[in-house]
């Protein structure tokens, strides 16, 4: 039985080939000629020399085209290594080396780094044309009639880490793991072919890939693909295209909601709203959901999970600030450090096991043994604790918590009281190091437009609502927050204000 997940487009194109399946502006590609590109493409593979079992870089930003790579490389065989489109040329040439990728297919707008990296790593690089290149490219190709047998456990996809220590990994995702996360998610949407989703989210990340894009292609809905998020352009794009699903990360809503013409947007088409990624504030959930009256549903997930770990549900009782339950098939539980479990209301360790754990890191058996255990238990290296009912709650990352003094400071904490403050538009809670106690908590915080706020101000309203040891003893202000291409927050890239390196505290406190 062939279980190569590009079926899924071949039934939905067959049951449904008139309905859009990818849009971007005026731009729609429907099932039926989706389907036909995909082929054509896995054709052009061939052609290229590329056997099934060989690696193929995809270096497209949102727009139809990485839907047809992507498909095309899964009906041809193929394992395909999609790639961040914001990689320069030595992370191009690692990834390709790594995977060892003869091939790549990149975007025009990030070609010339695209192109350095694949010369570095000795490979050849294909750079196609936005709206409709990648058309025109296999348009000439007959179509490859004959999908590549796959069996569920065959890799499919090589998604990389986003590498916050060394280098990055590549998760070895099958056939089976997108399959059935996408068609878990399918339920908790409640997908149906009329639906529109939002398709912000990058396509070469877990979230975009497998949420937006192989999930709708399940359905037979259509995904709105948006290239480069901008609230106002959001906001009109889900007026427009009549969008009923909203997929994206914290990021996102707060900017949404900071817009200074959201008042303005009526959403009545919107639904559902889903978050991941990272922790979505609470107060970000509250003013979201009040401004355009649509439940966000929050979850949690990594790369090696497929990405879906754990869900809030649509039809039962809802958790802010929880992760919620575990989804379908698959288990959830926390662990000490010694690996023993812990108590109610505890933190642990969340370790995973299901359909939607990787198969491992590409070529890294002692990181796979690190992280996989024997039995199928998937360390994940996030601290949460569960309540009474089973719900999650993440703390934070387990390497970063700020140990202050012997007390472990926890910065989601921390972040959901600033976030409380009126002047705060964004922040993120760092260790600063010490000559006494090690670490002490710092804040980068951005003030909303308009708003004034000074550093002392924000350190009382914190001290007033946590225990002493937890506030923000050094907080500095910056115009933005380094993000990835998902919008999320790189706490790694922040820099910390040069006067606490010497005596870890500014002069002035």
């Amino acid at each position: 039985m062939n279980e190569n997940l590009a079926l899924n487009l071949v039934h939905t194109a067959s049951a449904r080939g008139g309905r859009p399946a990818v849009r971007h502006g005026d731009v729609a590609v429907t099932y039926a000629r989706l389907a036909d590109l995909s082929a054509r493409a896995a054709r052009f593979l061939r052609e290229r020399g590329i056997s099934p079992g060989e690696r193929v870089g995809l270096m497209l930003p949102n727009l139809p085209e990485f839907a047809v790579g992507i498909y095309g490389a899964l009906h041809a065989g193929t394992i395909a290594v999609p790639m961040n489109v914001m990689l320069k040329r030595r992370e191009v040439a690692f990834q390709l080396r790594d995977s060892g990728s003869r091939l790549l297919l990149a975007g025009r707008g990030c070609a010339e780094e695209a192109e350095a990296g694949a010369h570095e790593a000795d490979a050849e690089c294909v750079v196609v044309e936005a709206g409709g290149g990648l058309a025109e490219l296999v348009g000439d190709v007959d179509p490859e009639q004959r999908m590549a047998e796959q069996r569920g456990s065959d890799s499919a996809v090589l998604l990389y880490t986003s590498g916050t220590t060394g280098q990055p990994k590549g998760a070895e995702l099958s056939h089976a793991n997108l399959r059935s996360n996408a068609s878990v998610f399918r339920r908790i949407l409640d997908l149906e072919p009329d639906d529109v989703v939002f398709g912000a989210l990058p396509l070469f990340h877990a979230f975009g890939q497998t949420c937006g894009l192989h999930t709708s292609v399940a359905t037979g809905a259509c995904l709105s693909l948006m290239p480069r998020f901008e609230a106002g352009a959001a906001l009109e794009l889900i007026r427009r295209d009549r969008v009923t699903v909203f997929e994206g990360v914290p990021t996102m809503y707060a900017a949404m909601l900071n817009h200074p013409q959201h008042g303005e947007f009526q959403l009545p088409s919107l639904r559902l709203c889903v978050s991941g990624g990272a922790a979505l504030p609470l107060e970000i959930m509250r003013g979201f959901e009040a401004a355009f009256g649509c439940p966000i549903l929050e979850g949690y997930g990594l790369s090696e999970t497929a990405p879906v770990a754990s869900f809030n549900q649509r039809d039962r009782p809802r958790k802010p600030g929880s992760i919620g339950t575990p989804i379908e098939d698959v288990e959830m539980r926390l662990i000490d450090d010694s690996g023993g479990p812990v108590s109610m209301g505890k933190v642990g360790e969340i370790m995973v096991r299901g359909p939607n754990v990787m198969k491992g890191y590409w070529h890294q058996p002692e990181a796979t043994a690190e992280a996989l255990m024997p039995d199928g238990w998937l360390h994940t290296g996030d601290l949460a604790r569960m309540d009474e009912d089973g719900f999650f709650f993440i703390v934070d990352r387990k390497k970063d918590v700020i140990i202050r003094g012997g007390y472990n400071v926890y910065s989601r904490e921390v972040e959901e009281v600033l976030y409380e403050h009126p002047a705060v538009r964004e922040c993120a809670v760092v260790r600063v190091p010490h000559p006494e106690l090690g670490e002490e908590v710092g804040a980068a915080v951005v003030l909303q437009p308009g708003s004034s706020a000074t550093a002392a101000e924000l350190r009382n309203f914190v001290r007033e609502r946590i225990a002493a040891y937890k506030y923000p003893r050094l907080v500095w202000f910056i115009t933005e927050l380094p993000k990835n291409a998902q919008g999320k927050i790189l706490k790694r890239e922040i820099t910390i204000p040069a006067q606490s390196a010497a005596t870890g505290l500014p002069s002035a406190l």
